[in-house]
């Protein structure tokens, strides 16, 4: 799928393609990444079922403060890039 879904987003950028490729491949990074840091924060109790508590929530449901702040950051990027290149 990966091939498809690159050839496919680079497809039309000209000269810009090899920002969008890098941004691609930071994507699947990302992907790589991020769950590593999610365990990370859901161990900070140790590795049993203790339930720490992280600013007074569970550290289950504080580790997804991560993917939380990764997708604002995506849609701050999809808002400034409305803004700056309206639709036709």
């Amino acid at each position: 799928m990966f091939p498809t879904i690159y050839g496919i987003a680079l497809e039309g950028m000209g000269e810009d393609a090899k920002f969008g490729a890098a941004f691609l491949v930071m994507a699947i990074v990302g992907g790589a990444i991020m769950p590593l840091a999610q365990g990370m924060i859901l161990d900070i109790g140790g590795s049993g079922y203790t339930d720490t508590r992280i600013l007074g929530v569970p550290e289950v449901n504080f580790s997804f403060i991560l993917p939380m702040f990764c997708f604002m950051v995506v849609a701050l990027y999809g808002y400034r890039v409305f803004k700056v290149f309206p639709s036709k």
